[in-house]
């Protein structure tokens, strides 16, 4: 009995403004390879499928033609359950038709338990494991919100809501393993964050709850689950000591953050309940790569990887002393010749010199965007008589950034 863990797909995301469908394909059909290869019995997928809760065509259409292939494959069940970033009513929408593929999706918190523990069976029909399919579980699902009650509070409903959910799911799947009278794995699924889990700089992991960090202590995860297939966190890890209680990460690096990280999808492979856990690792469908450095730092990185021919993503940083006013024209340049490209760049040089200009206790995070202008106009001694003129330039670029970004989320919606 061999099941396969993975989450956190994130359909349609880009990377500062780049789109990643190729990549996204690409996983895909590695990962349905990888289900034929590896003899897979059931896919798990914890969440976060899209990365919008209003996923483009070419997401969905991604999404649909994987589950048809895998249908078609010797896989015999996909459990799909809903993360912070799904729809649940986009997902649920074509459940009852999906079920009829072997493919269950759980895209919210369901009203009766029963509908969350699944008891999939072999192709003689005989029982062969349950899996209990959590999808994400919303503030509302969990918590009755009472007047006059304290943040502290807040969270200690949401924490005790969770913990109670699968208390009541594991004692209720418990019982249905009983009358089975088979000795069958007992699965469970989530889409949280536990408490010690590691993340990594902007890799767009969302904090939960708003206004609470409400991470979720590994005892809430019953000793009778057999496995503990997590999503959510983007960074492969196991929960506290236990192999057996994991989160597969993202296929993907979701940011530059990740860019070193070995992604991997878990494997684990059933004796009765005793499971056996190895992590497959996932190739790299498009390179990403950090240069930091002054300017004779970026540029000989910059020609290394040009004589390899690589095909990265950049992110620079630049940490030089002198300043280098037309540094994303210097970077264009050193990439022309290549099938490199420049995605962001971070001028600390810059930065630094609108902070010198600020008080001790301010940060950047304290200036809005037009103090930030005026800070850098500071920095480089620009005449008084010259000002106006930038600054309206500056807020026009402003304008055209901010109609650019709204008419993309339109589009995406569409």
């Amino acid at each position: 009995m061999n099941i396969l863990h993975t989450s956190d797909w994130h359909l349609g995301r880009t990377l500062y403004g780049k789109k990643r469908y190729d990549e996204f394909e690409a996983f895909l059909l590695w990962l349905v390879t990888t289900i034929e290869n590896q003899h897979i019995d059931v896919l798990l997928v914890a969440g976060d499928i899209f990365d919008t809760s209003t996923p483009s065509n070419r997401a969905q259409e991604l999404y649909y033609r994987f589950l048809c292939r895998v249908a078609a494959s010797p896989c015999r069940h996909v459990v799909i359950i809903g993360g912070n970033h799904d729809s649940p009513t986009f997902l649920n929408a074509p459940q009852e038709l999906l079920k009829a593929l072997n493919i269950h999706v759980i895209g919210s918190k369901s009203p009766s338990l029963d509908d969350e523990i699944l008891v999939l069976h072999d192709r003689s029909g005989e029982p062969e494991i349950i899996v209990c399919a959590v999808p994400y579980l919303r503030d509302r699902d969990i918590r009755t919100a009472e007047a006059g009650e304290s943040i502290a509070d807040k969270e200690q409903k949401l924490q005790d809501g969770i913990r109670e959910h699968y208390t009541a799911i594991a004692k209720q799947a418990m019982e249905k393993w009983q009358q089975l009278e088979r000795n069958i794995p007992v699965v469970a699924m989530g889409h949280l964050f536990t408490a010690g889990g590691k993340t990594e700089k902007g890799d767009g992991v969302r904090e939960l709850y708003v206004g609470s960090l409400a991470h979720i202590h590994a005892s809430v995860f019953s000793e009778d689950f057999d496995y503990v297939a997590l999503g959510h966190l983007h960074v492969p890890q196991q929960v506290s000591e236990s192999q057996m209680v994991r989160y597969s990460g993202s296929p993907l690096p979701m940011g530059f953050g990740e860019a070193r990280q070995q992604k991997s999808v878990c494997r684990v492979s059933f004796s009765g309940r005793k499971g056996e856990l190895s992590l497959i690792p996932v190739p790299v469908f498009q390179k990403l790569e950090n240069v930091k450095g002054n300017w004779e730092d970026i540029s000989r990185r910059i020609t290394e990887l040009s004589a390899t021919e690589s095909t990265a993503w950049l992110e620079v940083t630049y940490e030089g002393d002198d300043i280098v006013a037309d540094l994303r024209e210097k970077l264009e340049d050193a990439v022309a010749n290549s099938s490199m490209e420049v995605l962001r760049v971070k001028n600390h040089r810059i930065i630094d010199r609108v902070l010198e200009q600020s008080s001790s206790d301010e940060t950047l995070d304290d200036l809005d965007v037009h103090d930030v202008f005026e800070r850098c106009l500071d920095a480089h001694d620009i005449a008084p008589e010259q000002r106006p003129g930038l600054v309206q330039v500056y807020q026009e670029a402003l304008k055209s950034l901010y109609e650019d970004d709204v008419s993309a989320q339109r589009e995406n919606h569409q």
